[in-house]
């Protein structure tokens, strides 16, 4: 029996009355190998119905629970289209304010060391390394198959001012100092019911919960932190909506000074950073 063609207006209407359209376009676009702009122009069109089915796939596989960054196997993160896998952490819109926080601390016409710690697809360290190209920044992670994929993202953006160093937290820095340190360590508490829920019972267990209370990584990093930074140098540490306070107590303890706590969009406690004195 002939399956009669589809059109992609269709398949999208579809789909999104079960997934939502916010899933259901990309798990489209990808199926069909086209961008947005080719969907409005040809949205009437009719499809392959091998497309059709490869596509109906995907949003049962999403229906079921999958991130749609890992079907499609890309997420944007900042400026950059990058690749990410199982093995990595899906990048957050907002980690953004980490960048951001970063690169306000990292001159940008003059050279500068930064490490970026649990680099995952690389996206914190890939973004500062394209807005700051006299910087030479220095990305670690401890599984390989995951720093596979950053190196993957920073050929693929042709960013060489990157260096990858796998390694747990500061282990992988050796003796080198950093004018900034940031990362975005796992941080919720193990057993803590969200991780159950949504696209975290996809992601890795190692990059998303560390510890009771969720701060055993930022324990690690705090510790080591001042003898990897030069005199006046940057740690900054996104963290948990309610680990404001818990963190500055941290960073005050390993000397650290103006120590702070920034607020996402939402005007929840996202980034705490401090100065290391000199």
């Amino acid at each position: 029996m002939n399956v009669p063609p589809s059109r992609p207006d269709l398949l999208l209407r579809e789909a999104a009355a079960r997934i939502g359209r916010e899933d259901a376009e990309p798990l489209l676009l990808h199926a069909l190998g086209r961008d947005r702009a080719w969907l409005f122009a040809h949205g009437s069109e009719p499809v392959d119905a091998g497309v059709a089915g490869a596509f109906r796939a995907l949003v049962a596989r999403r229906e079921a629970g999958e991130p749609v960054a890992y079907l499609t196997g890309r997420r944007g993160f900042w400026t950059l289209d990058l690749q990410v896998t199982p093995d990595t952490l899906i990048p957050r819109p907002e980690t953004e304010l980490l960048v951001e926080l970063a690169l306000a601390r990292i001159p940008a016409d003059a050279p500068a060391r930064v490490a970026d710690l649990g680099t995952g697809s690389g996206a914190i360290a890939l973004a500062i390394a394209r807005e700051r190209p006299q910087a030479v920044v220095v990305a670690t992670d401890v599984a390989k198959a995951t720093l596979a994929v950053a190196v993957a993202n920073a050929q693929a953006h042709a960013l060489d001012n990157v260096w990858f160093r796998r390694g747990d937290w500061t282990a992988a820095l050796g003796h080198d100092r950093f004018d900034l340190i940031a990362s975005n360590p796992p941080y919720i508490a193990e057993g803590d019911v969200h991780l159950e829920q949504g696209d975290l019972r996809h992601e890795p267990p190692r990059a998303l919960s560390s510890g009771p209370d969720g701060l055993d990584a930022i324990r690690t990093i705090t510790a080591a932190a001042p003898r990897h930074l030069v005199p006046g140098g940057w740690l900054l540490l996104e963290h948990g909506l309610d680990q404001g306070a818990a963190v500055r107590g941290l960073l005050e303890q390993a000397g650290m000074v103006e120590v702070h706590t920034a607020h996402d969009l939402e005007q929840r406690d996202r980034v705490t950073l401090g100065r290391l004195p000199g």
